[in-house]
């Protein structure tokens, strides 16, 4: 009911302030107004999510991405909950991990850190050791969290049903498709068995490449809401100051990072969807190093026809070619329907002649707001 209640809210005050307003002729209130609207909204939105967890965060984390449609008093503000999730008392945890595992947790580990080496809203992960030695991390479900799961998705469709009634918004995003797909990793990102799996394939995937190392999957001590693996937290690829003492260059781990995207997109079409900081680290060795995946609960599958659709993107891009650009665009489906293709076009046309020829720390250094101007 919370949510209902401050989504119910927020929205009031954006159909006064950015509908009522506009339509009297107070237009420039209205815009100047904004950005501390939003960033409070945003603010109240970070305060209550980090306090009912679950899929609250993950949806606040998922917003907080999307600078392509949303607003940077939103965004910047979002952000911060990648951060502010509170870890389960061990007690908690210990329940969820002896009943899936069918015994103490002393016979199944030799050692169990108490304290969490990280958490987050759907599990939390511990440090420990096996009875035969291996060193390992433990990744435990939050308990209740499915039942959680099943209400807070029924309060977000409720108001995706609303938001979808505010041209604006609908304009911009097909809701519908949005929420179909946050529901489906959601849901796969709590089966650990599926976790499993794919950290499998990976292995399998990266197998002949010494460059990059995913850690093996302990099965006898991994469950649906288990998940044991091979404890590979290194050094975490944005402490820069640590990295380059291993003797790592930040370029030289950003080009790895991109070329085994480039690989997992374009010639797997099976890629680990969920790459921010506490998932990638670096591994020093002697003359050497390799870059770890961790965390394989969201990863994205590619169809053939996909993967052939993103490289002939690609191609028209390169050749600057937008006939074939909006053609592949139209082909892959990524456009709403009823959209303005002139218009779409115009916009390309201009992104070519506004950012061609920059170089990679130009366009990082691009405010994201400009992209769409």
């Amino acid at each position: 009911m919370r949510v209902l209640w401050f989504f119910g809210r927020t929205a009031a005050s954006v159909f006064l302030w950015d509908v009522v307003l506009r339509s009297l002729g107070l237009r420039a209130l209205s815009r100047r107004t904004a950005p501390g609207r939003y960033r409070r909204s945003a603010r109240n939105f970070r305060r209550l999510a980090a306090r009912l967890g679950g899929v609250w965060i993950k949806v606040g984390q998922f917003l907080s991405a999307r600078v392509d449609v949303l607003p940077e008093a939103i965004t910047a503000e979002l952000a911060a909950l990648q951060d502010e999730v509170n870890p389960e008392p061990l007690e908690a945890m210990r329940s969820v991990l002896e009943a899936e595992l069918q015994g103490p947790l002393e016979r199944h580990y030799a050692r169990f850190d108490a304290q969490p080496l990280a958490s987050a809203s759907l599990g939390q992960v511990h440090r420990a050791r096996l009875p035969s030695g291996e060193a390992v991390v433990v990744k435990i479900q939050r308990p209740g969290i499915e039942s959680l799961i099943r209400v807070d998705l029924a309060a977000l469709t409720t108001v995706v049903g609303w938001l979808k009634k505010y041209r604006p918004i609908r304009r911009r995003a097909d809701l519908d498709a949005l929420l179909a797909e946050f529901s489906r990793t959601l849901w796969e990102e709590v089966d650990y068995l599926a976790e499993a799996e794919n950290a499998r394939r990976f292995a399998t995937m990266f197998g002949d490449d010494p460059e990059v190392r995913i850690p093996t999957v302990y099965s006898g001590h991994t469950t649906r809401r288990v998940l044991t693996l091979e404890d590979v937290y290194f050094i975490k690829i944005t402490d820069y100051a640590a990295v380059e003492a291993a003797g790592v260059s930040r370029a030289e781990a950003a080009d790895r990072l991109f070329r085994t995207y480039l690989r997992q997109i374009f010639l797997e079409g099976f890629f680990h969807a969920d790459p921010h900081p506490g998932n990638l680290f670096v591994e020093p060795l002697e003359g050497r190093w390799r870059l770890v995946f961790v965390d394989f609960g969201m990863v994205g599958r590619l169809s053939p026809g996909v993967k052939q659709g993103l490289r002939d993107l690609a191609v028209a891009v390169g050749a600057r070619d937008l006939d074939r650009l909006m053609r592949y665009y139209q082909a892959l489906g990524v456009l709403l329907p009823g959209a303005d293709l002139a218009r779409i076009r115009q916009a390309e046309a201009a992104v070519f002649e506004r950012f061609w020829g920059k170089s990679m720390r130009e366009l990082v250094r691009t405010h994201p707001q400009e992209m769409r101007r």
